[in-house]
């Protein structure tokens, strides 16, 4: 899992609340369950005006020029800026994945579901929840300010507007550690890879008759 540390980036508004996780990566993508190539068909019904189906060829179809992500200024955006109830819906682990996938790297919202909260950070997606009116100020910076940028630090949990402004979030000990240092839940078992070996030689020796 890549790690996050700090993350100066453009941010994308999308002024919706309750969007759920088939809006994410709707159904017909989740064949697979490898990690990546989910990004193309993020918010596929929103973004594209056709149907999408797995293994098309994204690049020849007509795109919505309405929708957030299609906007010119909002192309190569990290943090992804929401509303209420952000990932509601099945508990779909693909709906992170693609969003990783394309590029964000965090989000901010007055609240999210909760399986999708947590299944963020085992994929190394920070997400934010910040209070109503700190989200409708960003919303509004977002707006007057092509270009908008903000600044979060995870280690010292902070968010920094471009003037200066600071607001702090809230964050777990352990999901702050794992983050910072890339480690998903293969990650934490791996560090005890010596202990876990050590284990296996003793068990071999005390049982050998389960190893026949």
């Amino acid at each position: 899992m890549k790690a996050f540390t700090q993350l100066d980036g453009l941010v994308c508004a999308m002024d919706r609340a309750n969007v759920d996780t088939d809006a994410i990566i709707p159904k017909q993508f989740l064949k697979s369950i490898k990690r990546s190539g989910f990004g193309p068909n993020l918010f596929d019904e929103w973004r594209y005006l056709d149907h999408g189906e797995p293994g098309m060829d994204n690049s020849q179809r007509p795109l919505n020029p309405d929708f957030e992500l299609n906007l010119p200024r909002y192309q190569g955006a990290q943090i992804l800026l929401a509303r209420d109830n952000f990932g509601c819906g099945s508990s779909r682990e693909h709906a992170p994945w693609a969003i990783e996938d394309f590029g964000f790297r965090a989000l901010i919202a007055p609240s999210f579901a909760d399986i999708f909260f947590n299944n963020c950070f085992k994929n190394g997606l920070l997400p934010i929840v910040q209070p109503a009116d700190v989200v409708d100020q960003l919303f509004r910076e977002a707006a007057a300010c092509e270009g908008y940028r903000l600044n979060i630090d995870l280690a010292s949990q902070t968010i920094t507007t471009p003037s200066g402004q600071v607001f702090s979030f809230e964050i777990t000990e352990h999901r702050k550690a794992c983050l910072l240092n890339g480690w998903d839940e293969i990650g934490l078992t791996l560090r005890h890879a010596d202990e876990i070996r050590a284990f296996e030689e003793k068990r071999k020796l005390e049982q050998p008759w389960l190893f026949a």
